[in-house]
């Protein structure tokens, strides 16, 4: 999750909200990827989750990356709890689970090394300690009281918050993993464009990146358990947004939406400050229960606008968020999916042709079915399966139109990225159904083979 803003000017004008939104708009030259993703840490000889302290945690990971590989420290409290290198961070979720959140850089072979180096690090000082790192969407066996909890204030005021208002909201913050990218828009237009996109086609993600078949032990009758997980952790700041397909719907009418998301916490000097359930339009008048008589920062509003968790949302750039954590070649694959459906525009054109037809019903219907059956699925008469090989061809299209070699010319352009999701489309199969083959094969019921077969 994101590491909380500081400073910036008072809010004075309602015009700032929309405006802080619409400062994210560049020229194409100038557009980005940014690829996040989570994985969780284990003790290796005893397959429990690594506290955050101690000879095998998560602590003594990140004082290895900050003292053997050159990143700088980031605390809270006095706590080591992020770390931060050439434009990237590396922070953890509330289990322990570490996250890279990327660079901005320009094409996915500069992605995939930053990618290959990051996991490289982290597995040079987890041998060394006896710690090993695994990507799944879902942790596979383990409980919520056997979960470490993570030294930040977010997550105290979070995890108190969650029971009130769902039922899987713990589950997500202690026990799932993701992989996202976050990609640039050019003007309000072409923002509109990509988040319709990009909420349309996040189910296909879904189904393409399916790898949580397991919670407690035990199938769990889902391929992505993150996904459902996610449907039932707070109405009020999740889903498939219906109202961005309204006509009009614009920078505004996000605005809009993001105010009427109750608030979190405020951040101020280190200190966050319970506003659980309260409103960011009473901030604006001055009238927050938390800080009575204080206005927001823009600062307060970046933080709050991190608090919403659609399938896909904006800041200052589209976070593309319904994708499980996973195995190596699909932390690449990811942003090779987006960018080639995002970042060319007849490869956009195309995407929204193939969705735009779609009513919120079937949206919503299909971010179901990905999450139980994943590409084994029809919604309305339409295959999943069929959706993702039309849209991993645009993608594919939009990456051959984008034409980035690799360094010094030497490797071909970005669509071998992409391999990874093409073999799910030949066989009809994502990671979940591989996982679960195993677990009804060779691994005859025991879980715990996932470790030494899929850790990275």
């Amino acid at each position: 999750m994101s590491i909380p803003q500081s400073g910036g000017d008072p809010i004075e004008r309602h015009e700032q909200l929309a405006e802080y939104l619409e400062s994210g708009c560049k020229p194409r030259e100038d557009w980005r990827i940014g690829t996040e993703h989570e994985k969780f840490g284990y003790c290796k000889d005893t397959l429990k989750p690594i506290p955050y302290e101690g000879e095998r945690s998560v602590l003594a990971v990140l004082e290895g990356l900050r003292d053997g590989h050159g990143w700088a420290p980031l605390e809270e409290g006095g706590k080591l709890i992020g770390l931060e290198k050439d434009g990237a961070n590396v922070s953890l979720e509330p289990g322990g689970q570490l996250e890279l959140s990327g660079a901005p850089l320009e094409n996915i072979h500069q992605t995939c090394d930053e990618v290959n180096q990051h996991l490289a690090d982290v597995k040079d000082i987890a041998d060394k300690v006896g710690v090993g790192f695994i990507g799944l969407g879902a942790a596979p066996i383990w409980t919520h009281e056997q979960m470490p909890q993570m030294p930040k204030g977010r997550y105290k005021l979070m995890t108190d918050y969650m029971d009130r208002v769902g039922t899987m909201g713990k589950s997500m913050m202690y026990r799932t993993c993701t992989v996202q990218v976050n990609l640039d828009f050019g003007s309000e237009a072409d923002m509109v464009q990509k988040l319709r996109v990009a909420l349309a086609l996040q189910p296909v993600a879904t189904a393409l990146f399916a790898n949580s078949p397991f919670f407690e032990g035990q199938p769990n009758g889902h391929k992505s358990w993150r996904s459902r997980v996610w449907r039932d952790l707070d109405a009020d700041r999740t889903g498939m947004l219906p109202f961005v397909f309204d006509e009009g719907f614009g920078f505004e009418a996000w605005v809009q939406y993001a105010l009427d998301v109750p608030m979190y916490f405020v951040y101020r000097d280190g200190v966050y400050h319970d506003a659980l359930g309260q409103s960011f339009r009473d901030f604006l008048k001055g009238e927050l229960p938390a800080l009575p008589g204080e206005k927001p920062l823009m600062s307060d509003w970046a933080d709050h606008l991190t608090t919403i968790f659609p399938e896909a949302r904006i800041k200052k750039f589209i976070e593309m968020r319904g994708a499980d954590g996973g195995p190596w070649r699909r932390l690449c694959a990811l942003p090779a999916f987006w960018v080639g459906l995002m970042y060319d525009q007849s490869a956009l054109d195309a995407a929204w042709d193939l969705v735009k037809d779609w009513d919120a019903p079937t949206r919503e219907a299909l971010r179901v079915a990905a999450s139980e059956d994943a590409l084994d699925t029809t919604v309305n008469g339409m295959s999943m399966h069929e959706i993702a090989r039309e849209a991993v061809a645009i993608s594919e299209a939009g990456l051959k139109a984008r034409a980035r070699p690799g360094a010094g010319g030497l490797i071909g352009d970005e669509t071998h990225f992409l391999n990874a999701l093409k073999e799910s489309i030949e066989t009809g199969k994502v990671p979940a159904d591989e996982l679960l083959e195993h677990y009804n094969g060779d691994w005859n019921g025991d879980l715990t083979r996932i470790y030494a077969e899929y850790s990275y």
